[in-house]
């Protein structure tokens, strides 16, 4: 899967992540696992000019993207809930990168892949920035 880190550009993907700080309305998940996330990836060639040109890796980069805003527009409506929300994602962003995005699909056991991206990224971000109130 470490072919797949160099294909995809930084600045798209974790621009998509760290600047997806405003929650959509229409923020939309999706049901490919992290299993088939990596798979697609694995096809991915290392050039990069030529990895953005392909349509899975714009595929991919839409799905992380699509998942950070759904997990972000979350946190906002239980927030205007007056709930607690299961995470608190700073507003500079998620801090996601495709290297750190990669090493912790890769890391998770073969069973837990058939959870979804969305459900894994708000996994992360539930782990990652816990509320502390």
């Amino acid at each position: 899967m470490s072919r797949f880190v160099p294909a995809l550009i930084a600045a798209p993907l974790a621009s998509a992540a760290l600047f997806a700080t405003a929650p959509t309305a229409q923020a939309q998940s999706s049901d490919m696992t992290v299993q088939q996330f990596l798979t697609i990836g694995q096809n991915i060639p290392r050039n990069r000019a030529v990895a953005m040109m392909r349509p899975d890796t714009r595929r991919l980069i839409r799905e992380v993207t699509g998942a950070v805003s759904t997990v972000k527009a979350e946190q906002a409506s239980a927030v205007s809930a007056g709930r607690r929300p299961a995470h608190c994602i700073p507003a500079s962003g998620t801090g996601i990168t495709p290297e750190t995005l990669v090493a912790r699909f890769e890391t998770m056991p073969e069973t837990r892949r058939r959870v979804t991206v969305t459900q894994a990224v708000r996994d992360w971000m539930v782990e990652r920035y816990p509320c502390r109130n």
